[in-house]
């Protein structure tokens, strides 16, 4: 089990926000532009955990070299059930450089875009150290 795995089930996002690289790159499942940054990268898991019910992984799928990491979860948002996958990338530090969200049906996307955008001042905020 990935140690990112571990920390997000124990709800330690302190843990989860060590293994991020300085340069870690976020790609939301609902924004184009990806986020660069340990900051804001940090504040969106956080954002995330806030907005989430019933968070689980159900699986992990491990790259050859050990450096991708596919971790499939189910969640609920708005009474909407999740299914998703967090990618994750390991530079050469064993840290996450990459963390890529994905979501689906296309209803519990629309649901968590929602939710998240009622996030998005406070994750700014959060991103600045406020």
């Amino acid at each position: 089990m990935h140690p990112f795995r571990q920390a997000v089930e124990n709800g330690d996002l302190a843990a989860a926000e060590a293994l991020f690289a300085d340069d870690v790159v976020f790609t939301s499942p609902i924004a184009f532009t990806p986020y660069p940054g340990k900051a804001i990268t940090a504040a969106f898991l956080r954002g995330a955990a806030r907005v989430f019910e019933d968070f689980q992984y159900v699986r992990e799928i491990v790259s050859v070299d050990g450096r991708d990491h596919a971790l499939v979860f189910t969640a609920k948002v708005k009474n909407r059930v999740v299914h998703g996958c967090d990618f994750l990338r390991l530079n050469e530090d064993g840290l996450i450089d990459e963390l890529t969200v994905m979501v689906r049906p296309l209803s519990a996307a629309v649901a968590l875009s929602e939710a998240m955008g009622a996030q998005f001042d406070q994750i700014q905020r959060e991103a600045l150290g406020g």
